[in-house]
């Protein structure tokens, strides 16, 4: 139920705020930027959610410091370390991808990876506060990071055949 709630929020501010907005601007624009927000939601399914019922209770746990020393649990061979490194690169893969599309096709490299690394300092600060079980790593940043990197470069090797589906799938439905 408490999901349920964050769910229905990102969609009544899809629906309400982004699809008007996005759909003025062309079918292009609406498909990419729709595609970049299911992609910001299923992150914040699996980092932060639920969001909006945990406010209340951000104060009432004590705030876990961020672990400073990158692949600690790797070097020690803590759980499963293997498995986290590897979720946490895949996981940010498609902003790497996605996110130069949003900024109608200019984003370079650095702004990627600065905006990948922004996103992934927030979902970090923010894991310890919303869930009091939850705790951040650095290693996650730097692994998060890389994924916006591999994104990014399949971005460069795709993006004619992307190019070349919007440039279709624009003129087609226009």
């Amino acid at each position: 139920m408490k999901y349920l709630i964050d769910v229905i929020a990102l969609l009544l501010l899809y629906v309400f705020v982004f699809f008007r907005k996005w759909k003025v601007r062309g079918r292009e624009i609406l498909l990419v930027n729709t595609l970049m927000y299911l992609y910001l939601s299923f992150v914040l399914y699996f980092t932060l959610m639920p969001v909006l019922t945990s406010i209340p209770f951000v104060l009432n746990h004590p705030y876990s410091p961020m672990n400073m020393v990158p692949f600690i649990d790797v070097l020690e061979e803590r759980g499963d370390f293997f498995r986290q490194v590897i979720l946490n690169v895949i996981m940010t893969v498609p902003f790497g991808f996605l996110f130069p599309l949003t900024r109608n096709r200019t984003a370079k490299f650095g702004k990627t990876v600065w905006f990948c690394f922004l996103m992934s300092l927030g979902i970090e600060l923010l894991q310890p506060l919303i869930n009091g079980l939850r705790s951040s790593d650095v290693t996650d940043i730097i692994t998060n990071v890389i994924g916006g990197m591999l994104g990014y470069g399949c971005y460069m090797i795709f993006r004619p055949v992307t190019f070349w589906i919007l440039d279709r799938f624009k003129t087609k439905n226009e």
